[in-house]
């Protein structure tokens, strides 16, 4: 296998809880609360370590927060490789309406960072970029991240000789097709995404399949993956386009399913997997994780169980 590392810059320590009821105006008892590192690089290697597989998280921490978040990435046995955040991480939580079922997440934004921060960072992260291995930028931005960063990312990666895997969206998913930086290797996005940067409806998967193609000859990525939901994801190279079908499971939860299947999808190509196999492997992680609580990702017995009925069809 080869070695990958992840990006998270806008980490978080996740607490989850639930109540009988939520309602406003009034002290809502909650069960005791429980905690998690989050953020988007992070929960990529986390569904790699659930699938048996080793990762290395480039992680930015800062304060009391960031200490607990080292210490949950070492029960979780990840390799950490911390990066001094400007200010003290985030935190984030959850609660879950024991009467409904209904879940409310509070996400809140990270610290800023000055340019000197954004600078100091992409020069470490190319520094521990693994010649020859996988590199994986997912998750949001913190404040003060210029929108290029993904881009500029993209073109440090290229010169260490790794690959690069971007899940990304908004403003920096824009910049990367203006950017003319060195193509990645994986550029993953949902359909809506997907329509807001084709500027139209991608209502059948041979559409997505088109758009994402259209990237790969415009020389953004060698493969373009686009998510489609339920019905599973596609994916372009230059000369070949692929769709996986989402397997039909019980939905618990959607949250984690993304990035389970971006740590599927890299853990099968770093142990030597073709494109259109990883690409099975990441939907079968994804169709996982929708089985789970919004706290949970993929579990791998579902991994293994659920790949073969995740079908794969050219388009």
């Amino acid at each position: 296998m080869i070695p990958i590392l992840t990006v998270t810059l806008n980490p978080t320590v996740d607490f989850s809880t639930s109540a009988e009821t939520v309602a406003p105006d009034r002290k809502l008892r909650c069960a005791r609360p429980e905690a998690n590192p989050g953020g988007g690089g992070i929960n990529v290697s986390r569904a790699i370590a659930i699938l048996g597989g080793h990762s290395t998280a480039f992680v930015a921490v800062g304060g009391p927060v960031g200490d607990k978040l080292v210490h949950l990435l070492a029960e979780a046995g990840i390799g950490l490789a911390p990066f001094p955040a400007p200010a003290e991480t985030r935190q984030s939580f959850s609660v879950i309406d024991r009467t409904t079922g209904e879940e409310y997440r509070f996400v809140m934004p990270g610290p800023d960072w000055p340019a000197r921060a954004v600078t100091e960072a992409l020069a470490r992260i190319g520094r521990a970029a693994p010649r020859g291995g996988i590199v994986v930028l997912s998750g949001s931005q913190p404040p003060g991240v210029p929108s290029d960063f993904p881009a500029r990312l993209a073109t440090r990666i290229a010169r260490s000789g790794a690959r690069m895997i971007l899940d990304t969206s908004g403003a920096p998913l824009h910049r990367l097709l203006a950017a003319q930086a060195r193509p990645v290797c994986v550029l993953r996005m949902d359909d809506m995404e997907a329509e807001e940067l084709a500027g139209r409806l991608l209502p059948r998967r041979e559409d997505s399949a088109d758009f994402a193609q259209s990237l790969v000859h415009q020389g953004i990525a060698q493969m373009v993956i686009v998510a489609r939901g339920d019905e599973g994801s596609v994916l372009a190279t230059a000369t070949e386009r692929w769709h996986s079908e989402a397997a039909k499971v019980p939905v618990q939860s959607k949250v984690g399913a993304g990035d389970s299947f971006v740590g599927g999808f890299t853990l099968a190509l770093a142990r030597g997997a073709s494109p259109e196999r990883a690409l099975q492997i990441g939907t079968a992680a994804a169709s996982s994780a929708v089985m789970t609580e919004s706290i949970d990702l993929c579990r791998a017995a579902d991994v293994r169980h659920l790949t073969p009925l995740c079908h794969l069809s050219r388009v």
